[in-house]
Order: structure tokens, then C-alpha cells, then sequence
């Protein structure tokens, strides 16, 4: 009996250590493991400033981690960045999988392909966002490179610096690791392409809303800032698509960082031009706004329909009407809708009025009452349809309840008759 109490008795303290304890594993906070180590303190900095954030609900992760001596001979490169190009720079450097140093001692010689937080975002090509870990039996070095072909960003494992058994690990490496495609040495020897949205889109003539609402929401300097590193994609309503929104969406009326982020939702963190947009391999892309409100939220569908770019919110579906400014890194389309995030305007999908259609309630003449056509039956949806079946369904329900009612009548029917007798 004594030995069941004292299990009964010290098993919920050890429960709720073991609880306490995971629970600061997954708030772990990488600049508090690192803040011992000054010969980090700049990496630690450009962590802490930019994806720190990232960081806190991992609980297994590996940290490749630059030297100030290693880092000072990329920094004026890294300052030229946007914060949002930083940031995915940062993001390569963090390994989603944990590596102890046994586990870089067995490595085969034909390497190891691990994901880092960069490939999360969906701005990577392909695996591009992944390093592959080789390991030279014969001198036990341990390489970190793209699994690009002929990648020109590599680096060498120096040492552990630390490591919190089957969670962290943080290695030092020799050099800073740039993902492929990201031109960030072309940053330095390439001038700026300062390209002024505003006055491009002016330009473009019927953009005159959009350019309106970026000058005044501030957001454009960011949009500007982030034209270095991977570039960007904007998709720009037309004055139409912004006078052909319905009454009940009040796109003005909205608050400042809530117009924002639909500002920021109108964007790609990468470079695509059109023929890229026509055969992209990951239709659903993350947005501007997507990096600002978390990761999963704020995407955009983009496909081919029809031999057409169409862009799908979840609620609002519109598509590329034409190539406003196309020069990397920046692409910018007019598109046929303002792109609604579901997030902040509902799921249920808009429908745009067409021109000259009075909307109900505006005092216009009641639409007749006129069935459909066999035609617009078998039509092409015009907008966001319910899926194929979906009103046979309904009607089949419809018919299978009235059925059903009318039996239970003609049942009542017939017990009553037959209790009367």
C-alpha cells in the first residue's frame, strides 16, 4: 500500500514538471541561447530583428549560425536588403528537422536533404528551399550547399555551439547561405531598379484608385523597398473593379491596417512574369500579408482557365487583363476584381454586379421572373458556382422530404380511420 501512495502521490508533480518543462521547449527563444556567445552577437541581432518570431513555437529545429568575422564580409549585402529579403535569408539558415552531432557523423557521402523554414513560405522553387548536408569520409567535413546544380552559396560546419538534446541544435558555419534564385550578390554590383509604383501605375492609365490608395496607405514605400531580393508581383484592380464592387463591401470605410493588409494581399513576395503565372507549380501563393497575419492564411489560388491567369481569393475570382510593367524584379498585372480576403470580408463569395444591372433596393424595376434557359443551364458558371451535383442534391433532398411527409399523412389517415372503427 505504501508503494501505491507514493506513486499515486509524486506521479502528477512529475507530470506537471514534465508539462512545464515541455512547455518552455516549445517557447524557446534562439537569441537567449545564443546571447552567451559574443562572437554571434550580429547573427544574434539579425535574428532577433527578423524571425525570431518564427521561431518560438518550433520545438525541433537546427541553427546554422555565421560568425561576426564570416558575417561582416556579407553585411553591407545584407543591409541593401528589404527586412522582408532578410528575413528569408534567416529562414534558410533554420533547419526544420533536429540534427545532433552524431547525427552529421553519419551522413552518407551522397548528402542529406533537409527542409529550413525558407521552403515554408512558398516562395522557394521547387525543393530549392531545402540544403543538402554532405559529409567527406575522408576528412570528416561536413558541407551545407542548395540542391540546385551548380549553386555558387555553400558552407562549411565548423563546430556545435550548442545544443538542447533532441530539440535545438545550433552549429557555426563558415559563410553566409543564400538560397538559389535569390540574386542577392547581383543587390551589390547591380543599381537599384527604384521603380515608382505610383506613377507607373498612373501611367498604366485606369489605375487611378489603386494609386491613389497606396500613396495614401503608406504601404508603397514597403512595396518599393522589397523590389531587392526576390522581387515582387503585383496584381492591380482596375477603376472598374473598384466601381463595380457591391454596396455591402465598404473597402473605404475599412480601418488604416486593415486597408493595409489588403493592399498587402495584392502581392507576391517573389518575382513572376506572366509566362511564369501561366505555369506555376504551387497554384496557391502566399501574400505580403500572408508574412504580416501568419503563415497558412491570406493565399491567393492562382491557375490557367480558359488560356487566362485566374486569381481565386475563396471568395472573389478574377483574372490578369493585361501586363502593366514587366522588368525584374518587378511584374505588374491589371486584374478584373479587387482581390476580397475572406479573412476580413466573410466567406461567402461576392457577386460584382454587372453594369447597367440596378441592384435590389436601388429603386430599379424589379428583375422578371423568367426561368433559366437550357442554355445558361448548361453553361459555364459565372462566377464561384456551387459544385457539380450540389443543386441535384438539394432538389433530390427536397423531393425524398416532401415524399416522405406525404406518406406520414396518408398513414395518419389510415390508423385514425381504423380507430374509429
Amino acid at each position: 500500500m505504501a508503494i501505491t501512495f507514493l506513486i499515486s502521490h509524486f506521479t502528477p508533480t512529475a507530470l506537471l514538471y514534465f508539462l512545464l518543462l515541455s512547455s518552455s521547449i516549445h517557447a524557446l527563444n534562439i537569441t537567449t541561447l545564443l546571447s552567451p556567445y559574443p562572437d554571434f552577437s550580429d547573427f544574434t541581432d539579425l535574428i532577433s530583428s527578423s524571425i525570431s518570431g518564427d521561431l518560438l513555437p518550433r520545438s525541433s529545429l537546427t541553427l546554422l549560425a555565421v560568425p561576426n568575422p564570416f558575417l561582416s564580409s556579407t553585411s553591407a549585402l545584407t543591409r541593401r536588403l528589404s527586412p522582408s529579403s532578410r528575413a528569408d535569408v534567416l529562414r534558410y539558415h533554420v533547419l526544420l528537422e533536429y540534427l545532433s552531432p552524431a547525427a552529421l557523423l553519419r551522413i552518407p557521402p551522397s548528402g542529406k536533404l533537409v527542409t529550413t523554414l525558407y521552403q515554408t513560405t512558398g516562395r522557394a522553387t521547387n525543393n530549392f528551399g531545402s540544403v543538402n548536408i554532405t559529409r567527406d569520409p575522408s576528412t570528416g567535413v561536413v558541407s551545407i550547399r542548395s540542391p540546385a546544380p551548380f549553386s555558387p552559396s555553400n558552407a562549411t560546419v565548423l563546430f556545435l555551439v550548442t545544443n538542447l538534446p533532441y530539440n535545438v541544435s545550433i552549429f557555426s558555419v563558415n559563410s553566409l547561405l543564400v538560397p538559389y534564385g535569390f540574386d542577392l550578390m547581383a543587390s551589390e554590383t547591380r543599381p537599384p531598379l527604384g521603380l515608382n509604383i505610383t506613377k507607373a501605375l498612373i501611367d498604366g492609365h485606369n489605375f487611378n484608385v489603386a494609386a491613389s490608395m497606396l500613396a495614401a496607405s503608406g504601404v508603397v514605400e514597403e512595396f518599393e523597398a522589397d523590389e531587392g531580393g526576390a522581387g515582387i508581383t503585383l496584381f492591380v484592380p482596375t477603376d472598374t473593379a473598384f466601381s463595380n464592387l457591391p454596396s455591402n463591401v465598404r473597402l473605404q470605410s475599412l480601418a488604416a491596417d486593415k486597408k493595409a493588409v489588403v493592399l498587402k494581399f495584392h502581392v507576391l513576395h517573389s518575382y513572376y512574369p506572366l509566362g511564369s503565372l501561366e505555369s506555376i507549380v504551387n497554384p496557391v501563393q502566399p501574400t505580403l500579408a500572408t508574412e504580416d497575419m501568419g503563415a497558412g492564411s491570406y493565399t491567393l489560388n492562382i491557375s490557367r482557365i480558359n488560356g487566362s491567369v485566374a486569381i481565386n481569393t475563396g471568395i472573389v475570382q478574377a483574372s490578369v487583363t493585361q501586363t502593366v510593367f514587366d522588368q525584374k524584379p518587378v511584374s505588374i498585372f491589371g486584374v478584373s476584381e479587387v482581390l476580397l480576403p475572406r479573412e476580413i470580408f466573410g466567406k461567402n463569395p461576392i457577386l460584382t454586379p454587372k453594369p447597367g444591372t440596378p441592384l435590389p433596393g436601388s429603386g430599379g424595376a424589379p428583375p422578371p421572373n423568367i426561368s433559366p434557359s437550357p442554355e445558361s443551364l448548361t453553361g459555364p458558371p459565372s462566377h464561384l458556382s456551387s459544385p457539380p451535383g450540389f443543386r441535384e442534391e438539394i432538389g433530390s433532398e427536397a423531393a425524398a422530404a416532401v415524399g416522405g411527409l406525404g406518406s406520414f399523412g396518408i398513414a395518419s389517415c389510415c390508423i385514425g380511420l381504423y380507430l374509429m372503427v
